[in-house]
């Protein structure tokens, strides 16, 4: 064919046609294959940031990085409708975008950073050191190895790095929190107040008359949202982890084998070993300690020895300890070897030359097999639970490659499924209960729903090493109900609401009466005895017992004046703030000084923010909507 073609532009005829079907072609890949460099981006540009372009691959590998660092936080796999949902994706990209900003204003302020500054910083670096505190080269290579990074790139991307860190310092540098900040946070933070409050039950509400139908009607069309059936589904399920095993397995373990795993772990799980107190004299050298024995063995006794050197227990005291316990091998093996008040001779210690004695033996105690028998027949049976987990796991894989559904794969095996009738998103029956034993509930929940009837489902793997399989046998759709449905429901609804609001009108009448100088004592009697009560020392980081609508109106009052509030179970608590102090400003005060730092950072934050925004309104940012939306799965956003 190349030869031909080759032959015919030989000729002004055929280098013609040749000249108007390539035409032909470039026409066709500029509008259709490469469309994107007309509109301004190339193939591989996700951004242009005044004249820095970040490329596809640039984001992707960054993207990665981030989104391994999170999955390595929370232990667990993230998906990428997961990560697109908590923001990652959009995330990454501005700090990129911001990133290139700030490269490029410092290349504008001509900042740089030299080489041996650079090395310095690199050397200090606390991820490059080694057991002995130094840079340690080898960790550093293996670090950049994992990453993927080349040393060159890694040493450019530090120097970027280190000159925005210089730039945001000297941004961050001397701003502080305004006075009048200080003295709201502090006045917010640590004001405390103090409540004379009664409790007005909802019986003080009066007698509610039941509602015509009517009312319920109006009332149901005003709420019928609220009335609506989740979406259900009806599962088949099989779950196998080794607790759900070891329940039949431990009828199955023997005397004998519980006997010889007791014999097994004795010595180290069930016995609390010798301990002793000891007392230890150290000597400067060899002859100190053979003339203090001989002292001994005269007949002057140890306390004797240890007044005469001046020493005190604190000096003298090993305490309580077993043979473990002693770093030291010379002294424990002197110290244990030992009768009860024994001294020993002379030994020779990692401190020096030293004389032991023994003045308490706890004896070793060790656990009867009658007491912990329960939990080694769970322990040995959990072990072959395993074991037995791996194989019920291989022989349901089998039946379900040859297209069998869960439940007849499972009855192949000997063992038998679950059908749940009916399941919502949040895991609850039909009654709103928790659907209890599903071996992991929120996952196979996830897996069930983001399924449908007849589809192959891949298995769900447990924390602790089981398998959940699953078939989605039915859907019921979320649906409105209809009046009849509910009726009760809104019944109820209705009159939980009208006693509500007559509870709040007369608690509203009530404080009107107290802040006209009418006292809550006159106020509780008329009310039936209430009981009076106080609460002091009321703050909003510590509630003590208020709710959050409770706590917002202790606060939102003045010294003197009432106020009212619904409580948890529905009664009204009706107040008077009689006290209410706010400690001078202490910048010096710990949890104060962790408050403040905090709103530091935050504002540190917010200016740095504001700052790099203002910089990408000068350079100009563009972003390819189309690439970044074809590299995380979610549809096109406008710039």
């Amino acid at each position: 064919m190349l030869d031909a073609l080759r032959a015919s532009s030989q000729t002004w005829f055929g280098r013609t046609i040749m000249a108007v079907v390539m035409g032909f072609i470039i026409i066709a890949f500029g509008f259709w294959g490469i469309a994107d460099i007309f509109r301004g981006f190339g193939a591989n540009r996700l951004a242009k940031v005044g004249s820095i372009e970040i490329t596809v691959d640039q984001y992707r590998s960054a993207y990665q990085n981030e989104l391994l660092q999170l999955q390595q936080r929370q232990r667990r796999a993230i998906t990428g409708d997961e990560a697109h949902a908590m923001g990652l994706d959009r995330q990454v990209l501005a700090r990129l975008i911001s990133d290139a900003v700030l490269d490029q204003e410092a290349h504008r302020l001509g900042l740089a950073m030299s080489d041996k500054e650079l090395a310095k910083r690199i050397y200090a670096d606390e991820a490059f050191k080694g057991p002995n505190g130094q840079f340690d080269h080898q960790l550093f290579e293996d670090r950049l190895r994992d990453a993927g990074m080349t040393e060159r790139g890694f040493v450019s991307d530090q120097r970027a790095d280190y000159l925005r860190q210089e730039m945001i310092t000297a941004l961050n540098t001397g701003f502080a929190a305004p006075n009048a900040m200080l003295e709201l946070i502090n006045r917010y933070y640590n004001e405390t107040r103090a409540i004379d409050y009664i409790v007005l039950p909802k019986s003080a509400a009066g007698s509610v008359p039941a509602p015509s139908d009517t009312q319920l009607k109006d009332y149901f069309e005003a709420h019928r949202a609220t009335y609506r059936t989740p979406e259900y589904r009806k599962l088949s399920v099989l779950v196998i982890t080794p607790r759900t095993l070891a329940a039949e397995i431990a009828k199955t373990i023997s005397d004998a084998d519980v006997r010889k795993r007791y014999d097994e772990v004795k010595a180290s799980r069930y016995t609390q070993p010798e301990h002793r107190m000891l007392q230890q004299i150290v000597f400067p050298d060899q002859a100190s300690a053979n003339a203090a024995s001989d002292k001994l063995a005269k007949g002057e006794t140890f306390d004797a020895l240890i007044a005469e050197r001046k020493l005190t227990a604190k000096d003298t005291n090993l305490g309580v300890v077993t043979k473990a316990d002693l770093v030291d091998k010379a002294v424990a093996d002197a110290g244990f070897a030992l009768p009860k008040d024994g001294i020993s001779k002379p030994v020779k210690t990692q401190f020096g030359w030293a004389i032991l004695r023994v003045t308490q033996i706890v004896p070793p105690v060790t656990e009867p097999l009658e007491a912990v028998k329960g939990a080694i027949v769970q322990e040995l049976a959990l072990a072959r639970a395993t074991g037995e987990v791996n194989k019920i796991h291989d022989a349901i894989e089998d039946q379900r490659a040859n297209g069998k559904s869960v439940a007849d794969a499972a009855k192949s095996s000997g063992l038998e499924a679950r059908t749940i009738d009916a399941i919502d998103a949040q895991g609850h029956d039909k009654s709103g209960k928790p659907v209890a034993d599903l071996g992991d509930a929120s996952q196979l929940v996830k897996a069930a729903f983001a399924s449908d009837v007849g589809v192959d489902n891949e298995p769900i793997g447990t924390r602790d090493g089981g398998t959940i399989w699953f078939d989605v046998l039915g859907v019921e759709p979320a649906r409105a109900q209809n009046f009849d449905e509910v009726k009760n429901k809104v019944a109820q609804a209705w009159t939980d609401e009208e006693t509500s609001r007559r509870l709040s009108a007369k608690a509203a009448e009530l404080v009107q009466k107290l802040d006209k100088g009418e006292t809550l004592a006159s106020i509780a009697a008329s009310q039936g005895n209430l009981a009076v009560k106080h609460m002091a020392k009321i703050k909003r980081d510590d509630p003590q017992d208020l709710s959050r609508e409770e706590l917002g109106q202790v606060f939102d009052r003045k010294l003197g004046a009432g106020g009212s509030a619904m409580t948890g179970n529905g009664d009204r608590m009706l107040f008077k703030v009689v006290d209410a102090k706010v400690p001078p400003l202490d910048l010096k005060r710990p949890d104060f000084r962790n408050i403040i730092d905090q709103m530091k950072s935050a504002l540190d934050d917010d200016l740095i923010e504001q700052y790099v925004t203002q910089l990408q309104g000068v350079v100009g940012v563009q972003i390819n909507q189309q690439a970044l939306a074809s590299i995380i799965g979610a549809p096109p956003e406008s710039d």
